[in-house]
């Protein structure tokens, strides 16, 4: 996993300034302290930082074929690229390294931009083409590494971080306040936009395209799930789902360095420690705790987990204290708010695991494809809902509307009666309402965009889809990558450490796209098809354990007991940055209501601390 960034001018032959790539390069030191390197074109730079995975003394970059006509940098992992170089090889092309890079290239040569339908792993990439003078700027898939672009005054400037697309130019931006209002209804920015007003991401499976003087975007990746027929029976589907994982899980543990896990005590990363012991033993597994006086605390569990499947288990304990201290710091390394309280253990167990790993794998992926949460539950049964009389849904909203500190299930009943579909969908993935938000603002004439307006050219991918699997399809191509595929790749490079992701392999996002809504849950029973999988690798005791949340509790409870803490005061500061473009006052009700247990306001509240603390921050950094 590595660095990249460049530079081209769209039209004209005007020289790249060389020092700024440089520049650029400099900002993602941490991404990839092994190697750096640098290709200048007439109007094109690009930039690279390496963090050495595979073939450790071949690998650099950017990286062209034996007659220099394609050049490309490259930050991620192609899991296939050796299935891929034996048929390219069968068509006459000559490898000079034993690295993945290198298979891009030639696989470029070979299939133009298809070549990239022809990848299962993560990447982000950008490659130029000396004959065409094109060059092409892609996301992998699932979108579990990023791409940052901003398109200027005929120029396009790329980078895996924002960092780099920064530095390119001597002006601080503004924030975005459609980005913001989206941030805070939903917790994260989804693409293509940012925080940073001109600054964009590309969307899992996008790319860009500049020849002929014109840039363009595309979405290269257009998977339609075509569902399996009724014949595929519960053992089928659980047998197919087993070789699945395990040929996933082989894969993810290719390198030529040393590999890890982050250990939960969950079974889904119970799991992945169960089929990463079909490869070896002794594993070093990585788990943060919060102490004996919080119900979620795993570390106890997942020393349990460790102990039974044979791992090397390291323990790291956090404390409020820590929490609120670190915050800065780590939002710093976000570059743009993400309001998962998360963010904190991910960051300091990455940090652990670094002394140990340069590679860690990580256990996300089932819940959003099998059907892990609550909001699931109520997408699958929502049908029922809107087949009962409105008089009866009336009545039960308002009953359910009175209900103290029980935000959650006020908006998912409030979201099951929408018609539209991707409006429902909307709606249950917002954690606050629209007008909740809006109220937040002072410019409270403004029009701010719905999350519709950006999923919409998903839709196709919908067709044939039921209720369950066409609100996955979005969770998979939304939220995921850009909340919480974000900052994995943000904290964990933070540190130089790779997280890898096996259960978001390809192979198995597309099988649980074409699995019914009957395999993901049943009779109540959520990631029905995943825990019968589980079940064959997994003993009771591990199985049994419900499933913890750090959010819910362990971050409310702080936010309670903090009347004189950093959190509490931010919000209360008159002179906090945010107030230059949101209202103090709705700000303070939430935080009355929230401490008066009037309402469950935490997750708002901590956007707003999230938001003010990445404020801050670029104000000091600028």
């Amino acid at each position: 996993m590595c660095g990249i960034c460049g530079q081209v001018r769209i039209a004209g032959d005007k020289p790249v300034d060389q020092e700024m790539i440089r520049r650029m390069s400099r900002t993602m030191f941490h991404r990839g302290p092994d190697d750096e390197g640098y290709f200048f074109d007439r109007s094109l730079g690009l930039g690279f930082r390496r963090l050495s995975i595979i073939d450790l003394g071949g690998g650099h970059q950017p990286m062209a074929d034996a007659e220099e006509s394609v050049w490309i940098v490259f930050n991620g992992e192609i899991y296939n690229y050796k299935e891929l170089r034996a048929e390219l090889e069968g068509r006459g092309h000559k490898f000079r390294t034993s690295s993945d890079t290198e298979v891009i290239i030639h696989g470029y040569k070979q299939w133009g931009t298809d070549v990239f339908n022809h990848l299962n792993g993560m990447f982000g990439v950008a490659i130029w083409d000396v004959k065409k003078c094109r060059l092409v700027v892609a996301r992998d898939a699932m979108g579990i590494k990023l791409i940052y672009y901003k398109l200027a005054d005929g120029v396009l400037t790329f980078g895996s971080e924002i960092r780099p697309v920064l530095a390119a130019e001597n002006s601080r931006p503004e924030v975005d306040p459609s980005a913001l209002n989206l941030f805070l209804r939903f917790r994260y920015t989804p693409s293509p936009l940012t925080i940073f007003r001109g600054v964009k991401k590309l969307a899992a499976g996008t790319m860009l395209v500049v020849e002929s003087g014109k840039c363009r975007e595309e979405r290269w990746y257009n998977f339609r799930a075509e569902p399996f027929d009724s014949s595929v029976g519960d053992r089928e589907a659980t047998e197919q789902l087993t070789a699945i994982y395990r040929g996933a899980v082989k894969r993810h543990l290719l390198a030529d360095v040393p590999v890890g896990i982050l250990l939960s005590g969950g079974m889904d990363s119970g799991l992945l420690l169960a089929l990463m012991n079909e490869h070896g033993r002794d594993w070093p597994a990585f788990t943060i705790g919060y102490g004996s006086s919080f119900a979620d605390d795993e570390l106890v569990d997942a020393a349990e987990t460790a102990s039974l499947m044979c791992a090397q288990h390291h323990q790291v304990r956090l404390d409020q204290e820590e929490f609120e201290k670190a915050l800065p710091n780590i939002v710093r390394f976000l570059e743009e708010p993400v309001a998962s309280s998360s963010i904190v253990p991910m960051y300091f167990v990455c940090q652990r695991a670094r002394q140990d790993v340069k590679v860690a794998l990580i256990g996300q992926g089932p819940d959003e494809m099998f059907g892990g949460y609550n909001r699931h539950l109520g997408v699958h049964y929502g049908e029922r809902w809107r087949g009962l009389p409105k008089g009866i849904q009336s009545l039960a909203g308002a009953v359910v509307s009175r209900l103290p500190r029980n935000e959650t299930l006020k908006r998912g009943v409030a979201s099951l009666g929408v018609a539209d579909r991707l409006e429902r969908y909307q709606n249950v993935f917002a954690l606050h309402p629209a007008e909740t938000v809006n109220g937040l603002f002072r410019d409270t004439n403004g029009r701010f965009p719905g999350l519709v307006e950006f999923v919409r050219p998903l839709e196709p991918q919908m067709a044939g889809l039921d209720e369950l699997g066409g609100f996955q399809l979005l969770e998979v191509r939304s939220s995921l990558p850009d909340e919480l595929l974000m900052y994995a790749d943000k904290l964990s490079m933070a540190h130089s450490l790779e997280a890898r992701v096996p259960y978001l392999d390809r192979t198995a996002v597309e099988f649980a796209q074409r699995l019914s809504a009957h395999f993901k849950v049943r009779h109540g029973e959520r990631k029905w098809l995943h825990r019968r999988v589980c079940e064959k690798f997994l003993p009771r005791q591990i199985l049994k354990r419900k499933k913890r949340g750090f959010a819910v509790n362990v971050v409310d409870s702080w936010f309670q007991s903090s009347a004189r803490g950093k959190f509490t005061d931010v919000l209360l500061d008159n002179s906090a940055l945010m107030y230059s473009l949101l209202d103090p006052a709705p700000v303070k009700k939430l935080l009355d209501d929230h401490q008066s247990r009037r309402q469950d306001n935490h997750k708002l509240l901590f956007s707003l601390v999230m938001f003010e603390q990445w404020l801050r921050g670029v104000r000091s950094s600028g």
